[in-house]
Protein backbone atom coordinates (compact mmCIF):
# COMPACT_ATOMS: atom_id res chain seq x y z
CA UNK A 1 0.00 0.00 0.00
CA UNK A 2 1.03 3.25 -0.91
CA UNK A 3 0.64 6.64 0.99
CA UNK A 4 0.52 10.39 0.86
CA UNK A 5 1.72 12.33 4.23
CA UNK A 6 0.51 15.91 4.23
CA UNK A 7 1.84 16.49 7.75
CA UNK A 8 4.36 15.47 10.37
CA UNK A 9 3.03 12.18 12.66
CA UNK A 10 4.46 13.87 16.04
CA UNK A 11 4.19 11.15 18.80
CA UNK A 12 3.96 11.99 22.25
CA UNK A 13 3.66 10.62 25.22
CA UNK A 14 5.70 9.14 28.57
CA UNK A 15 9.12 8.27 28.30
CA UNK A 16 9.11 4.31 27.84
CA UNK A 17 5.74 5.12 25.85
CA UNK A 18 8.16 3.68 22.60
CA UNK A 19 8.00 6.39 20.36
CA UNK A 20 11.00 6.18 18.86
CA UNK A 21 10.59 2.41 18.35
CA UNK A 22 6.91 2.76 16.95
CA UNK A 23 7.83 6.34 14.88
CA UNK A 24 10.41 4.09 13.22
CA UNK A 25 7.97 1.47 12.39
CA UNK A 26 5.78 3.45 11.53
CA UNK A 27 7.74 5.84 8.90
CA UNK A 28 9.00 2.23 7.34
CA UNK A 29 5.49 1.61 7.01
CA UNK A 30 4.02 5.05 5.43
CA UNK A 31 7.58 4.81 3.52
CA UNK A 32 8.62 8.71 4.88
CA UNK A 33 11.54 9.92 6.82
CA UNK A 34 11.71 9.26 10.57
CA UNK A 35 13.17 11.91 13.13
CA UNK A 36 13.87 11.74 17.18
CA UNK A 37 13.62 15.00 18.79
CA UNK A 38 15.84 13.96 21.36
CA UNK A 39 18.49 12.66 18.79
CA UNK A 40 18.43 15.98 17.18
CA UNK A 41 19.31 17.88 20.01
CA UNK A 42 21.69 15.25 20.89
CA UNK A 43 23.46 16.24 17.61
CA UNK A 44 23.54 19.58 17.67
CA UNK A 45 24.68 19.90 20.88
CA UNK A 46 27.19 17.55 20.49
CA UNK A 47 26.40 15.93 24.04
CA UNK A 48 23.95 13.11 25.20
CA UNK A 49 20.59 14.52 26.78
CA UNK A 50 21.90 13.37 30.39
CA UNK A 51 25.11 15.85 30.04
CA UNK A 52 22.58 18.90 28.96
CA UNK A 53 20.19 18.05 32.26
CA UNK A 54 23.76 17.68 33.91
CA UNK A 55 25.78 21.00 32.82
CA UNK A 56 23.03 23.03 31.72
CA UNK A 57 19.85 21.92 33.42
CA UNK A 58 16.33 20.45 32.67
CA UNK A 59 14.95 24.81 31.64
CA UNK A 60 17.79 25.40 28.82
CA UNK A 61 17.57 21.58 27.34
CA UNK A 62 13.35 22.09 27.31
CA UNK A 63 14.14 25.49 25.76
CA UNK A 64 16.53 24.16 23.03
CA UNK A 65 13.96 21.12 22.56
CA UNK A 66 11.21 23.60 21.97
CA UNK A 67 13.79 25.53 18.96
CA UNK A 68 14.29 22.02 17.75
CA UNK A 69 10.95 20.50 17.29
CA UNK A 70 9.73 24.12 16.01
CA UNK A 71 12.80 23.34 13.20
CA UNK A 72 12.16 19.80 12.25
CA UNK A 73 8.19 21.01 11.94
CA UNK A 74 8.78 23.37 9.13
CA UNK A 75 10.68 20.75 7.14
CA UNK A 76 9.33 17.85 5.08
CA UNK A 77 6.57 15.55 6.46
CA UNK A 78 7.57 13.00 8.47
CA UNK A 79 7.40 10.82 11.90
CA UNK A 80 8.47 12.74 14.97
CA UNK A 81 9.77 10.99 17.87
CA UNK A 82 9.39 14.01 20.64
CA UNK A 83 10.78 13.39 24.22
CA UNK A 84 8.15 12.65 27.39
CA UNK A 85 8.20 16.46 28.09
CA UNK A 86 7.78 18.32 24.67
CA UNK A 87 4.08 18.20 24.13
CA UNK A 88 4.26 19.76 27.74
CA UNK A 89 5.25 23.26 26.82
CA UNK A 90 2.28 24.79 25.26
CA UNK A 91 4.29 26.56 22.55
CA UNK A 92 5.69 23.24 21.35
CA UNK A 93 2.14 21.85 21.35
CA UNK A 94 1.04 25.26 19.45
CA UNK A 95 3.85 24.50 17.04
CA UNK A 96 2.51 20.53 16.82
CA UNK A 97 -1.27 21.52 16.52
CA UNK A 98 -0.54 23.90 13.70
CA UNK A 99 2.05 22.27 11.86
CA UNK A 100 1.63 18.68 12.24
CA UNK A 101 -1.14 15.83 14.07
CA UNK A 102 -0.10 14.86 17.35
CA UNK A 103 -0.61 11.39 18.50
CA UNK A 104 -0.52 10.37 22.13
CA UNK A 105 0.86 6.72 22.95
CA UNK A 106 -0.89 5.87 26.23
CA UNK A 107 1.00 3.27 27.83
CA UNK A 108 -0.39 2.08 31.21
CA UNK A 109 1.80 3.46 34.47
CA UNK A 110 2.95 -0.23 35.20
CA UNK A 111 4.30 -0.99 31.88
CA UNK A 112 6.50 2.09 31.20
CA UNK A 113 7.68 1.23 34.89
CA UNK A 114 9.50 -1.66 33.21
CA UNK A 115 10.35 -0.49 30.62
CA UNK A 116 12.40 2.25 32.33
CA UNK A 117 13.83 0.84 35.74
CA UNK A 118 17.01 0.03 34.49
CA UNK A 119 17.88 2.80 32.16
CA UNK A 120 20.18 4.76 32.89
CA UNK A 121 19.58 7.30 30.56
CA UNK A 122 16.64 8.86 32.21
CA UNK A 123 17.70 12.31 34.00
CA UNK A 124 14.17 12.32 35.44
CA UNK A 125 14.64 9.15 37.46
CA UNK A 126 17.61 9.84 38.84
CA UNK A 127 15.82 10.48 42.17
CA UNK A 128 15.93 8.41 45.53
CA UNK A 129 12.17 7.28 44.50
CA UNK A 130 12.33 7.07 40.68
CA UNK A 131 9.09 4.72 40.78
CA UNK A 132 7.46 7.74 42.55
CA UNK A 133 8.64 10.04 40.25
CA UNK A 134 7.64 8.32 37.53
CA UNK A 135 4.28 8.10 39.12
CA UNK A 136 4.21 11.90 39.45
CA UNK A 137 5.03 12.40 35.90
CA UNK A 138 2.11 10.07 34.55
CA UNK A 139 -0.63 11.69 36.86
CA UNK A 140 0.87 15.92 35.91
CA UNK A 141 1.41 14.95 32.29
CA UNK A 142 -1.93 12.80 31.19
CA UNK A 143 -4.61 15.66 31.10
CA UNK A 144 -2.08 17.43 28.91
CA UNK A 145 -1.18 14.80 26.98
CA UNK A 146 -4.91 14.07 26.83
CA UNK A 147 -4.73 17.17 24.01
CA UNK A 148 -2.73 15.44 21.50
CA UNK A 149 -5.16 14.92 18.34
CA UNK A 150 -5.36 11.76 18.76
CA UNK A 151 -4.87 9.04 21.37
CA UNK A 152 -3.60 5.41 20.83
CA UNK A 153 -4.24 3.40 24.13
CA UNK A 154 -1.60 0.56 23.74
CA UNK A 155 -1.99 -2.33 24.90
CA UNK A 156 1.05 -4.38 27.10
CA UNK A 157 1.49 -7.53 25.12
CA UNK A 158 1.27 -5.35 21.88
CA UNK A 159 4.37 -5.36 19.51
CA UNK A 160 5.99 -2.39 18.12
CA UNK A 161 4.76 -3.44 14.40
CA UNK A 162 1.29 -4.07 16.61
CA UNK A 163 1.40 -0.16 17.78
CA UNK A 164 2.49 1.26 14.88
CA UNK A 165 -0.52 -0.43 13.10
CA UNK A 166 -2.99 0.87 15.54
CA UNK A 167 -1.49 4.37 15.18
CA UNK A 168 -1.87 4.12 11.40
CA UNK A 169 -5.31 3.18 11.54
CA UNK A 170 -6.08 6.18 14.15
CA UNK A 171 -4.51 8.51 11.67
CA UNK A 172 -6.25 6.70 8.76
CA UNK A 173 -9.05 9.03 9.98
CA UNK A 174 -7.50 12.02 9.36
CA UNK A 175 -7.13 12.45 5.67
CA UNK A 176 -5.93 15.74 6.07
CA UNK A 177 -2.66 14.13 7.23
CA UNK A 178 -2.33 10.68 5.53
CA UNK A 179 -4.23 9.35 2.25
CA UNK A 180 -3.81 5.89 0.37
CA UNK A 181 -2.39 6.83 -3.42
Amino acid sequence: MMWKLHKTIVLVGMMGAGKTAVGKALAQQLAVPFLDSDGEIERAAAMTIPEIFARDGEPFFRAREAQVIARLLAGVPCVLSTGGGAFVAANTRDHVHRLGVSVWLDVPLDTLWQRVRHKESRPLLKTPDPKGTLTALHVQRGPIYALADLRVAVVPRWSVDDTAAAVLTALRSRPDVVEEC
